[in-house]
């Protein structure tokens, strides 16, 4: 069984260790879907209105004033005691020998400005299910990861920290977890979709030129296996959650559209149709089958490893793997030769342009059922995360403070694109097509995609039937949902 550890620093911040069971380090697909979108909470705990202590210094904002915006860092709440609890997906952080800067370090930096806030983090290898699991309960952490629960149910869990207008002034992509007008996430980073690979196999293979098309990506597959012993592409079959990272790609990246994904997805006639020009979903997922088909993956997918996948891929054992910019730094910690590992844009162009979608990590949201000091505390440490920490710098992702260009990620004549927001009215519809449908797109939908690999290693489907058994579920799920259908 692997180990989860619970980290709590005191108020001189000393760690303190726990542990139970382990885990994932991975934010790919952004949480697994919640069954019926998400229980409501019992509000009948604490109900986030009990007040601070009007007579502590530099508490910061009035009581019932507390906003991300309002809140000076260094300044306000710094006389403030409180402990508040993080759960979060980082198990690797949990370690000492993280490659990167660990959880102790950075709550050692925040104490140094907040030497009276408490913050006690639990990491979960199975995190996308057990964050459901807690909110459900009705018992949950101060700070945690928000997983997969429709808007509509957002404050019922969390509060606001702040209205749509104004924290578009203060942070990059607000509108992930908006609704209503007011924003109850505040991403911890933000990734890109691309492919993590090895620089000196593809060097060694000869290939010399990163590949932009699905036929030139195939082609250096072959010439990975014809010329080196790496393995070509790893699928990470075994770890399940791995496989949902495909979906990522279907849409900016795929083609070229901002409103396709939240927009026009749902109401598309037949999305996974082959639009006959390397476009659209039906490319993305046909890479993994036909480099399954093709003999280009590893020889068992079955006996994956995705801690070991880390090493390999670091020592030269493993050409690339498709997983989002968060794998990055990961995979440079993974062993001695950090210089050997590039992220590539993912091989798809459309109309002669290379795009790849920006977008939110997991994102930070703070308990509702929590004290007002509490809440003070949480939102401090997230804005003290987002704006002074650097982890968003330290982990390779795109900057998510509007004060902050920062970022070590550079995909030359690539286009970034951020998604927009769903239509007003069809903030869920995505999440009811989902599950309907039972293809799960950006929603921990990982059965289909080991679909894809095990149907292509047996031959017992062509890619066009897999495809037109998805189009067939769509199609049943806009009519039961009532969508109206666009071609």
């Amino acid at each position: 069984m692997k180990l989860k550890k619970v980290l709590a620093v005191t108020l001189a911040a000393v760690m303190t260790m726990s542990m139970a069971a382990c885990g994932d380090d991975a934010a790919a697909d952004n949480g697994a879907a919640a069954e019926g979108g998400g229980a409501a909470v019992d509000n009948g705990a604490a109900d986030g209105t009990e007040a601070a202590d009007a007579g502590a210094a530099n508490t910061g904002a009035a009581e019932g004033d507390l906003s991300y915006a309002n809140i000076k860092l260094g300044e306000d709440y710094t006389d403030l005691t409180a402990t508040i609890t993080l759960f979060n997906h980082r198990t690797d952080m949990d370690s000492a020998d993280y490659g990167g800067k660990n959880w102790e370090s950075y709550l050692a930096d925040f104490n140094a400005v907040y030497p009276n806030i408490t913050v006690e983090i639990t990491t979960d290898t199975n995190y996308a299910d057990d964050a459901l699991t807690h909110l459900q309960s009705g018992d949950y952490e101060t700070i945690m990861m928000i997983p997969q629960v429709d808007k509509a149910d957002l404050s019922n869990y969390f509060i606001s920290y702040g209205d749509l207008d104004t924290m578009k002034e203060q942070i990059n992509y607000a509108t992930t977890w908006e609704y209503g007008g007011e924003v109850y996430g505040v991403p911890s980073t933000a990734t890109t979709q691309g492919i993590v690979y090895n620089k000196k196999v593809f060097e060694e293979a000869g290939v010399t030129e990163l590949p932009k098309t699905p036929e030139e990506f195939l082609a250096a597959l072959q010439a990975i296996k014809d010329n080196t012993d790496a393995i070509p592409l790893y699928t990470n079959y075994a770890a399940g959650w791995t496989m949902g990272a495909w979906d990522a790609y279907i849409g900016n990246n795929a083609t070229g559209d901002t409103t396709y994904m939240n927009q026009k997805l749902v109401h598309t006639k037949d999305p996974f149709q082959d639009y006959g020009d390397d476009t659209h979903a039906y490319a993305v997922y046909k890479i993994l089958y036909d480099a399954v088909a093709q003999g280009l993956i590893e020889d068992d997918y079955s006996t994956t490893d995705w801690e070991g996948c880390k090493g390999m891929i670091n020592n030269g054992e493993i050409g690339c793997m498709v997983l989002g910019s968060w794998a990055y730094p990961q995979m440079e910690a993974g062993g001695p030769n950090a210089a050997d590992i590039g992220y590539m844009p993912f091989p798809i162009t459309v109309n002669g342009q290379q795009y790849a979608s920006a977008g939110a990590d997991y994102s930070y949201a703070i308990n509702v059922n929590a004290s007002a000091d509490e809440q003070a505390a949480a939102m401090v440490f997230v804005k003290w995360m987002t704006e002074e920490s650097g982890f968003s710098y330290n982990e390779d992702g795109l900057p998510v403070a509007k004060s902050s260009t920062d970022t070590k990620l550079a995909f030359e004549g690539v286009t970034f694109l951020e998604d927009e927001p769903s239509v007003a009215g069809e903030e869920d519809l995505l999440n009811e097509m989902n599950s309907e449908s039972e293809l799960n797109i950006n929603a921990g939908g990982n059965d289909k995609i080991q679909r894809i690999i095990e149907h292509a290693a047996n031959g017992d489907m062509t890619f066009d039937e897999v495809m037109a058994e998805w189009n067939e579920a769509w199609s049943d799920a806009q009519e039961v949902c009532g969508v109206e259908v666009t071609e």
